[in-house]
This record gives C-alpha cells, sequence and structure tokens, in this order.
C-alpha cells in the first residue's frame, strides 16, 4: 500500500518524516507555492495535478491507496477535490488540521468572512499589515487608502494589485520580539491574518497583543464531511492501521 501526503504543512513535513523513519510506504506531494521548498524524507513530486481528472489519474497510476491530507487550512478547493475525488473511489481519506486560533485575554480580534470585508472595518489612512500570502491579495483591493504591507516568502513576481500597497520579504521563523519591532518601525495600525492556527505563525498575534493592535481574523472556510485529526501522532497511526 502506498499512501498519498499532500504535505504542505509543518504537519506535513512532520509526517512524511515519521512515515519514513516507520518504514510507511508513502508519497509526499508540494503545491510548489514555495520556491526552494526544504526536502522531505519521502520521495517527493511538486507542483499542481492537472485539475480533478490529473489527480484521479495519478492516484491510479502511483497505485496510491490512501491519502493523508496535511496542506493548509485554507487550501479548501484541494481539500474539497481530495476529499470528493477519495469518496468516489472509495479510497480512506484522512485530512491533518490543526486546532483554530481562539483569543485571549488582551487580544483584540474582529473576525471576517471574507478578505473583501476588511475595507468596511479598517479606518482610511492607516497602515495594514497583511499576513494573508500573496494568493488572495487581489481581495483586498478595497483597502485603498491606506497603506497595505504584504509580506511574503519569496519576492513578487508581479506588482501590487492595488494603489498605496508594498511588499515585504521575510522568511520564517518570526520570533515575537522580531514581530514587535518590526510593527512599532512600520507604524502598524492593523493586523490581517487568516486563522490558520499552530504556533510558529502565533507570534504576530502575540507581538499585536502586547502593543494593542487590534487584529482581522479571517474565519476558516467550510470543511468536507470527512474523518479528520488534529495531530501528526493521530495521522501516523491512522497510517499504521490501514
Amino acid at each position: 500500500m502506498t499512501i498519498l501526503v499532500l504535505a504542505g504543512t509543518s504537519e506535513g513535513k512532520e509526517i512524511a518524516t515519521s512515515l519514513a523513519a516507520l518504514g510507511v510506504r508513502a508519497v509526499a506531494s508540494l503545491a510548489g507555492a514555495t520556491r526552494a521548498a526544504k526536502l522531505l524524507d519521502l520521495p517527493t513530486r511538486v507542483g499542481g495535478f492537472g485539475g480533478e481528472e490529473g489527480f484521479v489519474a495519478y492516484l491510479k497510476e502511483a497505485k496510491i491507496k490512501a491519502v493523508i491530507d496535511a496542506t493548509h487550512p485554507f487550501a479548501s478547493r484541494i481539500t474539497d477535490r481530495t476529499a470528493r475525488v477519495c469518496a468516489a473511489l472509495g479510497m480512506p481519506y484522512l485530512q491533518v488540521l490543526r486546532p483554530a486560533w481562539v483569543p485571549q485575554a488582551g487580544d483584540n480580534w474582529t473576525e471576517i468572512a471574507r478578505e473583501e470585508d476588511a475595507a468596511a472595518i479598517i479606518p482610511m489612512g492607516s497602515t495594514v499589515f497583511l499576513g494573508t500570502g500573496r494568493q488572495t491579495l487581489d481581495r483586498f483591493a478595497g483597502l485603498e487608502g491606506r497603506r497595505v504591507i504584504c509580506r511574503l516568502i519569496d519576492p513578487p513576481t508581479a506588482p501590487f494589485p492595488f494603489e498605496g500597497g508594498e511588499f515585504l520579504i521575510g522568511r520564517p521563523p518570526f520570533p515575537v520580539a522580531r514581530e514587535k519591532a518590526l510593527f512599532e518601525a512600520l507604524g502598524i495600525d492593523w493586523i490581517v491574518v487568516k486563522n490558520a492556527g499552530g504556533s510558529a505563525s502565533a507570534t504576530k498575534l502575540t507581538a499585536a497583543r502586547d502593543l494593542g493592535i487590534p487584529v482581522l481574523m479571517i474565519a476558516r472556510p467550510p470543511m468536507p464531511d470527512a474523518p479528520r485529526v488534529e495531530t501528526v501522532a493521530a495521522a501516523v497511526d491512522w497510517a499504521q492501521s490501514l
């Protein structure tokens, strides 16, 4: 049996490492959204599958018998497609979904459903830090009239999609002290993030709390009705039980 691990998160990489150490037959897949992605301990393919038909063809050609979906909580198109295809094929499927962030004492969060909702809340003239990546950047076009700073891991390949925006290049990790210094230096008034969960990227939320900066928290998209776990250990146990 060969297991496919959609390994676009830190959990996915840890699952790949664990399965390799245990000798479980598996392959990993990365979407290729980040250039020069770190190598995994499993045989790894990089890039899309060519839509649903291409994904089905890959599963058959690679003789995949089960799928562990450890993609980003906001990779809803991939997750929905994977769960749907696996159900249609009668193939075991498991989503690994880290717990969402919840506000703590001292946090000033406003939850929004869509990126487009930010413009109705953030006042004109504000300086806004977007910790949301580049893929949905155009959805914030209503924020014209504010200074909008979007942090990217890789240098951009296209100009900012609307007036008043600028890119900031930075590669994690981002310790709390570094985030606080950055936000103070930039004069950040608002921070916008997706509720990705996890500890690695939560440092900007801690920095916002310490500095009293309000946060717009984009809610997670709906998840498919499918088996789901929250931890790497649970996913590895599932793989070993097949």
